[in-house]
Order: C-alpha cells, then sequence, then structure tokens
C-alpha cells in the first residue's frame, strides 16, 4: 500500500494536532443564533434550463453579514410529496456546475439544491466590501480580526442556511435530506451536517479545512492550502505568532465541528492524497459519534475515487 501519511492502523486513531479555541463551542452557537435572526429573502427565479421531469430555479437567499447567496434549485415533477432532497457543495474556487449533473437525483425523485460558495466562481456575493469574486486567500480572510469575521464561519452557515431552507420546502421532507460534496464540498457537508443536524445521511469526499497545523508540518502548505504559506510569509514571517494563528483557525476546523454531526456519515479517502493529506481527514472522522463508514482507495489522491459515486447514490437512496 502506497504511504504519503501515517499508517492505516494510526489513521484510525488519530485525533488531530491543531489547537482548539476554548470557547469553541459557544463560538458556533453564537453564530448559529445569528444565521437564524437573518431574514432569508428567498427567491425562485424560474432558469431558462428545463427538463420535461423536472423544474429549474435560481434560488436566491440573503446570508449572514447581508450576502446574497446563489444556489441551483431542481424540483422533481411527477415525484410524491414531501419527498426527500439532497444538498450539494462544490469544490474550492468552483461553482455550482452545470444543471444536467443533477437530474440523475431528480429522476430518483429527490430535490437538489446545489450551493454557490460567495466570493467564489458562482454567483454568490462576497459581502466583504468589493463587488465580484474575491477569490483567493479564503482561509486566511479575516485571520488577523475578530474571529467572528472569518470568512469560513461565513460560508459554513450558509450551507446550513440552505439546508433549512430546502427542509421548509413543503414539497420537501425535512426528515429525508442529506448532503454531498467532495475537498471543499465535503468539508461544508460536515460543517452543514454539524450546523443543522436534522441531516440526515452526509456521504464527504476527501473533505478540506481540516487540522491545518498538520498540513503545515506535513510540508504541504501547497496547492489548495498554499495560502497558509503565504499569511507567514507576509504577515508573521518569523513564526512568533504561530500558535496563536493555528488556534484561531480552529474555529473553521471542520474536526472540531465534526462531533455534532446526528446523520449517518459515508466517507471517501484517497490514501494517496497529497492535498488534504489522509490524517487531517482522519481527523474529523475519529470525532464523528453517529454511525459512519469509511471507503478506502489506497491508490488514489485527490482525484475521481472509481465507484464511489456509486456507492454514494446507494446509500443516499436510502432516504
Amino acid at each position: 500500500m502506497p504511504l504519503v501519511d501515517k499508517p492505516l492502523e494510526e489513521l484510525y486513531v488519530y485525533e488531530g494536532r491543531n489547537p482548539k479555541p476554548a470557547d469553541h463551542a459557544e463560538y458556533w452557537d453564537r453564530a448559529i443564533a445569528e444565521m437564524k435572526s437573518v431574514d432569508p429573502q428567498i427567491e425562485l427565479i424560474r432558469s431558462q434550463f428545463q427538463v420535461p421531469y423536472a423544474e429549474c430555479f435560481d434560488l436566491y437567499f440573503t446570508g449572514v453579514r447581508g450576502a446574497r447567496i446563489h444556489a441551483k434549485y431542481l424540483k422533481p415533477l411527477q415525484a410524491a410529496e414531501p419527498h426527500p432532497a439532497v444538498v450539494q457543495f462544490h469544490g474550492y474556487s468552483g461553482n455550482a456546475g452545470d444543471w444536467q449533473d443533477k437530474l440523475q437525483y431528480v429522476a430518483l425523485g429527490y430535490s437538489v439544491f446545489s450551493m454557490d460558495c460567495r466570493g467564489q466562481g458562482g454567483h454568490s456575493e462576497d459581502s466583504g466590501g468589493v463587488k465580484g469574486t474575491t477569490l483567493n486567500g479564503h482561509i486566511i480572510r479575516g485571520l488577523d480580526g475578530n474571529p467572528d469575521d472569518l470568512l469560513f464561519r461565513h460560508i459554513f452557515l450558509d450551507t446550513a442556511q440552505l439546508a433549512g431552507i430546502a427542509m421548509s420546502m413543503p414539497e420537501v421532507d425535512p426528515e429525508r435530506v442529506g448532503a454531498m460534496g467532495g475537498s471543499q464540498g465535503g468539508a461544508l457537508t460536515i460543517a452543514c451536517a454539524a450546523l443543522e443536524p436534522r441531516i440526515k445521511r452526509l456521504a464527504p469526499v476527501f473533505p478540506f479545512l481540516s487540522d491545518y497545523r498538520r498540513v503545515w508540518e506535513m510540508d504541504l502548505a501547497k496547492d489548495a492550502y498554499s495560502e497558509l504559506r503565504t499569511f507567514f510569509r507576509y504577515f508573521d514571517p518569523q513564526h512568533e505568532r504561530e500558535n496563536e494563528i493555528f488556534t484561531k483557525l480552529g474555529y473553521i476546523d471542520i474536526q472540531y465541528l465534526a462531533d455534532r454531526i446526528q446523520g449517518e456519515v459515508l466517507m471517501g479517502v484517497g490514501l494517496s492524497d497529497t492535498v488534504c493529506p489522509p490524517s487531517t481527514q482522519f481527523a474529523a472522522y475519529n470525532k464523528i459519534k453517529a454511525p459512519k463508514q469509511v471507503e478506502l482507495f489506497p491508490d488514489f489522491g485527490h482525484e475521481h475515487l472509481p465507484g464511489f459515486n456509486d456507492k454514494t447514490m446507494q446509500f443516499l437512496l436510502k432516504l
């Protein structure tokens, strides 16, 4: 078996290296309260893309700090109501993708909600003072200020808010909603199910945004994690604030949200992943207290995991 990280027996007991802020629980309780205080001002706009067996909408809602968030919403026309739904999250820098690749779940009678992350490649806005994309540096956005202003705090809350909106739709059964995504989308799947514990099933793939200090110590602060190195080079070149910085990143470290999850988990991990190292993924997986299983792909890294999409569909069909 290829070994780019810890041996498998150590991965299953690994508990992470990044420090956890002492007030982590209060931080997220406060964040959830802020999210629930926002009037979402939901807007549905019928899309130009339509198919005979579904209605397709651009869904907009207001998230924390006033940002308008966009998601693609596909509703099956022939499914019994209320029916299951799936919320989907994309990789770092990407967007919700095309309409057509969501139709497989619609054809099964599921509503689908696919979110654009604020400030990335889609239509969701970052309300941090500028219009348009603010791509690059999203992990470190707000790191020198109040932790309540961390950008990924807001993005995590967007996922939970979208899930709550999905559950409020009259055609959706709120007891049968799942979540899925890979890389950043895998992290957001975990965050979503942690902050909206009514999510019943979730299928994260090689989740990002976990155990930042471990990434640093493995000298893998590059690719998706490169902004960690950028931050130190520009703002703490002698690492005098290293512990403070990693502790603040602990607020948006998914491993410390994972124990809030109540839904059943199916996770996919490539053991040759050098973008999101396996140990960082297991740091989150090992903290999940809900029913869980992990599918391992020894020869695969941060790439398509053959057969895992099929396993995910079979898993979500149990909704």
